[in-house]
Order: C-alpha cells, then sequence, then structure tokens
C-alpha cells in the first residue's frame, strides 16, 4: 500500500511541475515569434502563432499540452522544424547520461573510500589528508575546476583532449569536473556516519564476540553507515545527469545541457518546458526508487506508512 500511495505521489508531483513550469512559460512577455513581428509579414507570423497553438486561449493550450505529456509526446521544437523536444532529447540523453554516470561512479567510489579510510583513521594523518582534500573539493566549484584541468591536463601537459566528444579521453577531464564536489560531499556523510556507527554498542558486542576487524567493519560498519549516503544517491544522480549544462558548454559536450542552453537563448519554449518536465520526471521517479532501495539495504525498514497495518 506504501508503494502504491508513493508511486501516485510521484505522479501528482510530476503534474504539479509541469503545470507550474507552463505558467511561468506563459507570464513571461511575449513569445517565441516576437522578435520575428519585425522582419517578417503579420500574416505569417499570426499563422506561425497559429501553428504552435500559441494563438488558442491559456486554458486551452494547457489542456493540450497536458494531454500531449500524458501520451508522452513533449511537442515540436519551434526553433527546429524537423525535429521534436522528444528527438532533441533522445540525442542528448546519451551523452549526458555516460558523463553523468561516470560522475557518479567515480564520486561513490572513491568518496566511499574516503569517508571510510578517514573514519578508520580518526584523528589520523589518513583522516587529516582525505578532509582537506574534501574541503578543498567542496569550495571549488565544477566550473572553475573545469578551466583548471584544461589548462594543466590539455593545454600545458597535453595528455588529454579537450573541446571535442567521441572516444573515453573526451570523458574524462568533465567526468573530474562534475565527480569532484559529489566525491567530496559523500566523503564527509560516509566519514561521520561511519564514527557514529562505529561507537555504537553492537559494534563493542561484535568485537567482544571476538569478530574480526574486517568483518566488524564490513557487516555491521559500512552496511549500516551507508544508509545516510543512499538518500544522498538519489538527488546526486540527477544533478550529475542533468545538471551539467556549464560543464557541457565548456567541454563541448553535445548533451541535453548543450540544448537546454540554446532553447534558453532562443525562446524555445517547448524544449524549455519539455527538458525541464523530463529532469524533474528523472529526479522524482529518482527519489522513489531510493525509497524502495532502503528495504533492500535494511531489511530492518519496512514500506510501510503510519496509516497502514
Amino acid at each position: 500500500m506504501y508503494i502504491v500511495k508513493r508511486f501516485l505521489t510521484m505522479l501528482l508531483t510530476i503534474w504539479v511541475i509541469a503545470s507550474l513550469t507552463f505558467l511561468i512559460m506563459k507570464m513571461i512577455p511575449g513569445d517565441p515569434f516576437a522578435s520575428d513581428a519585425d522582419v517578417l509579414p503579420e500574416e505569417v507570423v499570426e499563422n506561425l502563432r497559429a501553428k504552435y497553438n500559441l494563438d488558442e486561449p491559456i486554458p486551452v493550450q494547457y489542456i493540450m499540452y497536458i494531454k500531449d505529456l500524458a501520451m508522452l509526446d513533449l511537442g515540436p521544437s519551434i526553433q527546429s522544424e524537423t525535429r521534436t523536444v522528444n528527438d532533441i532529447i533522445a540525442d542528448g540523453i546519451p551523452a549526458s547520461a555516460t558523463l553523468g554516470l561516470q560522475a557518479i561512479v567515480v564520486a561513490l567510489v572513491f568518496g566511499l573510500f574516503l569517508g571510510i579510510i578517514a573514519a578508520l583513521n580518526h584523528n589520523r594523518l589518513l583522516d587529516y589528508g582525505a578532509m582537506l582534500f574534501a574541503i578543498i573539493g567542496i569550495s571549488v566549484p565544477s566550473f572553475i575546476l573545469a578551466p583548471l584541468l584544461i589548462n594543466f591536463l590539455a593545454v600545458k601537459w597535453g595528455v588529454l583532449p579537450v573541446a571535442s566528444w567521441g572516444t573515453w579521453q573526451h570523458s574524462v577531464m568533465p567526468t573530474l569536473a562534475l565527480a569532484t564536489t559529489p566525491l567530496a560531499v559523500i566523503a564527509r556523510f560516509m566519514r561521520s556516519s561511519m564514527l557514529e556507527v562505529m561507537s555504537q554498542n553492537y559494534i563493542k558486542t561484535a568485537d567482544a564476540k571476538g569478530l574480526s576487524s574486517f568483518k566488524i567493519v564490513v557487516s555491521h560498519g559500512i552496511r549500516n553507515a551507508i544508509l545516510p549516503v543512499v538518500s544522498f544517491i538519489g538527488p546526486l544522480f540527477v544533478s550529475l545527469i542533468t545538471g551539467t549544462f556549464v560543464i557541457e558548454k565548456i567541454f563541448a559536450v553535445p548533451g541535453i545541457g548543450k540544448y537546454f542552453v540554446d532553447s534558453i537563448f532562443n525562446r524555445d519554449y517547448p524544449v524549455i518546458m519539455g527538458t525541464t518536465v523530463f529532469f524533474s520526471a528523472i529526479l522524482v521517479i529518482t527519489l522513489f526508487l531510493i525509497d524502495i532501495s532502503y528495504r533492500l539495504i535494511d531489511p530492518r525498514i519496512k514500506l510501510t506508512s503510519k496509516g497502514d497495518s
């Protein structure tokens, strides 16, 4: 029953986001053809507005928009006569997903590793070193780190290509630029959680029973300490998959971020609304799956709400 409620809440959230996005777009003065009114005949501009249903009353436009959205049709692109928003997302998602997934793997693997090492060496050199790296990683934003990587790895040392896409070498620098901050956050999360878990009485009891340190850390420490990190993975996943706008621009990655930024400058409202709803849907669905995954990680967590028996 809890899963059904969460699923319905997920659908409601996506509808609210889609509705708010539509209203915000309609509150912006003018329309995508306002700049063409001075260079094109009035009849042509009116025909263009009619083609994209911009001459209809806003309530009618909203109903048509929601109806198409329910059919997973995000509409046509105004700036591209031959492609729809679905086509644009389909073209951009492989690069964005590849870059985002690589950044997630790097952030999770090295972030968890640093957090565990720091916790097991509390107040020692490894702990100080790992946390120093974490502080630097959190303090330096990706759009600052990206030019630094380009300057050293591409320009001065020439070990990696830049401003292109196609091979795994092209993805190394944008992956590092994206992964550094979440890696540092995960490391701090894992360190704090691990320190708290390792101070619990059941850890002391396991040690008193003669269990090896390795088994205590892996079976009891990491398994329980990782739960707070899991709650961070959902937003992290979406931010790395969809929040790569600046990085994609800097490294000329042909992802969704590039199309989204271009659509803002071109006032391509269907692309702006479609990509926004797409990003939001990924976030909401991911959070739903994260809720379900809690039960798999810790069997003590029951997938029931307070009102369920």
